[in-house]
């Protein structure tokens, strides 16, 4: 059993995340004690959607890493102050920006105040999501499509737009995309195409970069214990959520935030255009 394993909580449904349980269990990714090895020491990374869930795990990750991060995020601002709070114990500034990804505007402001602050952006992290389950494709409004596909999709388009002019040979971007963009989910049709346009976003980002010595690769996770779980699944869904995957349960937002890390880092230096699934099945 790993150490993952025995300190993954059961996997109940919450109200939300005002629920004292919730929050405490968000509150607690940095319970796996990941020793800092300067990986990615002096660097700057620009994190989206990182007030919680597998965001915030990548920010103390990469601060554990001795880098400096910018986080991006939609609201929940005591969230994301804490956020900011755990990446300054491991002695790293933390800049955070509240804004719409979905607003290219937004995004170009973004990038600037990265800019203004660090002086630089060495790591792009594309991690904003939405989801909104469906019984059926029938019942998606086109308000809800587009959306998701400008929460999800567009943001990645914006953001690494207004990034590529500051990142240099050497520089990375990491997306998110998930696991459904291969085995797909018949309630989250919206959601699973923007995961699958991400997915293949990825790999044609990296082909057009390569020339000029960035990365692009992503990460695929399988079910994650983030607060989208209680808030958009019902209570035997909840329950059940990753049964069916070969460790037999939803993984933890630090677990994923490793897979970033590699990414992010000299490790993965021959890596472009490669998606990691951190725990699939078969496809």
């Amino acid at each position: 059993m790993t150490f993952a394993q025995q300190q993954r909580p059961g996997q109940k449904q919450q109200p939300s995340s005002d629920n004292e349980s919730e929050r405490t269990r968000q509150e607690n990714v940095n319970e796996l004690k990941t020793q800092g090895s300067g990986k990615l020491q002096n660097k700057v990374a620009l994190i989206v959607g990182g007030d919680s869930g597998i965001g915030r795990a990548v920010a103390i990750a990469f601060a554990k890493q001795e880098a400096d991060i910018a986080l991006v995020c939609l609201t929940a601002p005591e969230k994301a102050e804490k956020t900011k709070q755990m990446v300054e114990q491991e002695g790293r500034s933390c800049l955070l920006i509240v804004g719409d990804v979905g607003d290219e505007q937004f995004c170009q402001q973004a990038v600037q105040q990265t800019i203004d602050q660090f002086g630089k952006i060495d790591i792009l992290v594309n991690n904003a999501a939405e989801v909104q389950p469906q019984e059926s494709h029938a019942s998606i409004s086109t308000q809800e499509l587009e959306q998701t596909l400008q929460s999800n999709l567009c943001s990645m388009f914006y953001m690494t737009n207004a990034a590529l002019p500051y990142l240099k040979e050497g520089s990375t971007i990491i997306n998110t995309t998930s696991v459904t963009a291969s085995k797909s989910n018949e309630q989250l049709l919206n959601y699973t195409s923007s995961k699958g346009a991400i997915l293949t976003f990825t790999r044609s980002l990296s082909q057009s970069l390569g020339d000029k010595g960035i990365r692009v690769n992503g990460v695929a996770p399988g079910p994650v214990w983030t607060m989208l779980v209680p808030s958009n699944l019902p209570a035997d869904k909840v329950k059940a959520m990753g049964e069916q995957m070969p460790m037999g349960g939803a993984s933890q937002p630090e677990e994923i935030a490793q897979s970033v890390v590699f990414l992010a880092s000299e490790d993965a230096s021959y890596m472009a255009g490669q998606v990691l699934f951190t725990q699939s099945m078969p496809c």
